[in-house]
């Protein structure tokens, strides 16, 4: 006579099964995380280029005048100003400090030329423009 109690073969392959099943999405998960750090994308998770605006005020052959019209407060060592594609750092503007919403900086060069060029606010840490605008050296 056939006990109750007594496991067949069909109960007992379902706990493998499910095991086998959590070890492969842990190893899957596992390898996703360690392949974004060992690549380098966790790195760039924290580098985000602050939100701002900005305005092209005046310009002559040596100076750009730019206002900070909006958004977070930047720090001028964090940025890199690149008129016509020549490149600029904080040793060029008028008062390197915090740029806060109103405020107008100068970028201050040689000889910018006397046609329009396109000025670009390039956020260091990020590697982002976070503005783009052109300026007449004409007038």
């Amino acid at each position: 006579m056939k006990s109750f109690n007594q496991n067949t073969s069909d109960d007992r392959a379902v706990s493998p099964v499910i095991g086998v099943i959590l070890m492969v999405a842990i190893t899957v998960i596992l390898a996703a995380v360690i392949g974004t750090f060992v690549l380098g994308l966790g790195d760039q998770l924290g580098d985000s280029a602050p939100q701002a605006s900005f305005e092209i005020e005046s310009a002559n052959n040596s100076t750009v005048d730019v206002t900070k019209t909006g958004g977070q407060s930047i720090e001028t060592s964090d940025l890199t100003v690149s008129i016509g594609g020549e490149r600029f750092d904080e040793a060029n503007f008028s008062e390197p400090t915090t740029w806060q919403t109103g405020e107008t900086k100068s970028i201050t060069g040689s000889d910018f030329g006397t046609n329009e060029q396109t000025v670009q606010l390039i956020h260091d840490p990020s590697g982002n423009v976070i503005f783009e605008g052109r300026a007449d050296f004409g007038s």
